[in-house]
């Protein structure tokens, strides 16, 4: 069987900081599982889905490839994150 050939977490970054404009983001991964934590302003106002939709865009291309299997996403506004901690 093939390994895939998987993304690691400071690309995922990397890739999520130059598309978006981003306070934080965090990205954690157990195995091909990432858990993606972003925070900024872009999140104010919106849907969960929505939010959802503005990460999984620039990285769709590696979801459709493979190289992301498995995603979690949270985003918050940084006014939702700092009641969240």
């Amino acid at each position: 069987m093939k390994k895939l050939n998987i993304i690691n977490n400071d690309k995922i970054k990397n890739i999520l900081m130059k598309t978006l404009i981003l306070d934080k983001i965090y990205v954690t991964n157990n195995n091909d599982y990432y858990n993606i934590i972003v925070i900024s302003k872009l999140f104010t106002g919106i849907s969960t889905i929505k939010k959802q939709q503005i990460i999984y865009a620039p990285l769709m291309k590696y979801i459709l490839n493979k190289q992301i299997h498995a995603l979690s996403i949270q985003a918050y506004s940084p006014e939702e994150w700092e009641k969240k901690k």
